[in-house]
């Protein structure tokens, strides 16, 4: 029984596994070795509703609560892909969740409808060379030239940069003030059809995350209609504060996910792997350590469903979600390692799942919001509660 999860949320986590047993896992490796997922894959994502779980069904979604999410999320944590992951969390709850809460009707027409159908895969552009969680930096510009943007400038470590149909841009539409933190004037968001005239995609190589297609994206003079503006004016910071929250629970869950893969591997490992007069799993030094990952695991998991059950309600829970993600990419990490250590030899050959797992796991502390922004963003909520002007708690 679980306070989060009904029934009904875990026969949905049961056929979102079996479909990804099916049909990611037996061609996963030839996608990281691709470098590509295949549109195949999407369609097939889209026709069973996996693309739109939040989603109006206005526009093919499924309008399903928060933790029908969030057990889709684990379960593609679980897959041990983390390129996958990636692609599909970035393309269903980051480049469409800002056309879907603030886009005009016909934008949602136009594009949502597409994108939740999987006939078009969905980028999101916001980092620069200059400019990642300090938004005050982004240089891109789109000017307005009668009823177009104009739009200059370069983006960076852009999730499925080359594949896209579509673009949700972070642009400046107007000066950035000199005296507003973290850029909360001028900013703009914008949907950009991927393949307008003055735009150039470059892919870039990872060292992980390998069938998730990152790219560098150049915008030379690219005339964008006004009316792909996503809400308002200038309203892009905003709208992204918000956003940032759900990503950063996003990363969390999947950080989740990943971890329970790791562990299930390692557990596998260990019981089948013969030592003195026995196997890894008999010896109470591997044991211990395996009771203290699991533990660690579960107050992480715990923490995330907590910040997910307040998102749900209606709050914006900054510190949690920043708390969440903090923990769990971050845990991850230290569980690879682990994990990694207690595959010895066997665990360091290229090819092996927990290699790939160990590979892939310090990206997510980056993404999103590096681990240290967290810490800030946390630190000055903390800081601000605990000592209120006057000097009263």
């Amino acid at each position: 029984m679980s306070v989060y999860f009904s029934p009904e949320h875990e026969a949905f986590r049961h056929r979102v596994r079996e479909f990804l047993a099916q049909e990611v896992l037996p061609f996963a490796d030839e996608w990281e070795h691709a470098r590509c997922i295949p549109r195949q894959t999407w369609l097939e994502m889209g026709r069973r509703g996996l693309l739109g779980l939040p989603y109006p069904k206005a526009y093919g979604g499924a309008e399903l609560d928060l933790f029908y999410s969030l057990a889709f999320l684990e379960e593609l944590g679980r897959t041990g892909y983390s390129g996958f992951r990636a692609s599909v969390s970035v393309h269903e709850y980051m480049a469409t969740h800002y056309l879907a809460t603030s886009g005009s009707e016909a934008l949602k027409r136009s594009y949502l409808t597409k994108a939740i159908a999987g006939e078009k895969i969905a980028a999101l552009a916001i980092t620069e060379k200059d400019a990642g969680s300090d938004l005050n930096r982004i240089a891109t510009t789109a000017t307005l030239d009668g009823d177009c943007f104009v739009v200059n400038g370069e983006k960076t470590f852009v999730t499925n940069g080359t594949t896209a149909g579509f673009i949700t841009l972070a642009a400046r539409t107007a000066p950035a003030s000199t005296t507003a933190k973290r850029g909360a004037t001028g900013l703009s968001l914008l949907i950009v059809d991927a393949e307008s005239p003055g735009i150039s995609r470059q892919r870039q190589d990872k060292i992980g995350w390998h069938c998730s297609d990152t790219a560098e994206l150049r915008f030379e003079n690219v005339r964008v209609p006004a009316e792909n503006l996503i809400g308002k004016p200038a309203g892009g910071f905003m709208y992204l504060m918000r956003g940032f929250q759900l990503e950063r629970l996003v990363a969390a869950t999947l950080a989740i996910g990943g971890m329970d893969r790791c562990i299930e591997e390692t557990c596998r490992h260990i019981v089948g792997r013969p030592a003195f007069q026995g196997t890894l799993a008999g010896l109470q030094a591997i044991r211990h350590r395996v009771a203290d990952l699991v533990t660690d695991i579960e107050a992480a998991r715990q923490l995330v469903y907590h910040a997910a059950w307040l998102y749900r309600r209606g709050e914006l829970p900054i510190a949690e979600c920043s708390m969440a993600k903090l923990r769990a990419t971050e845990l991850a990490s230290r569980v690879a390692a682990e994990c990694l250590q207690l595959h010895g030899s066997r665990g360091y050959l290229e090819g092996s799942a927990i290699s790939r797992i160990y590979r892939d796991a310090p990206a997510a502390t980056m993404a999103g919001g590096a681990s240290e922004v967290m810490r800030d963003i946390i630190a000055q909520i903390a800081i601000e509660e605990n000592h209120r002007p006057g000097g009263v708690p």
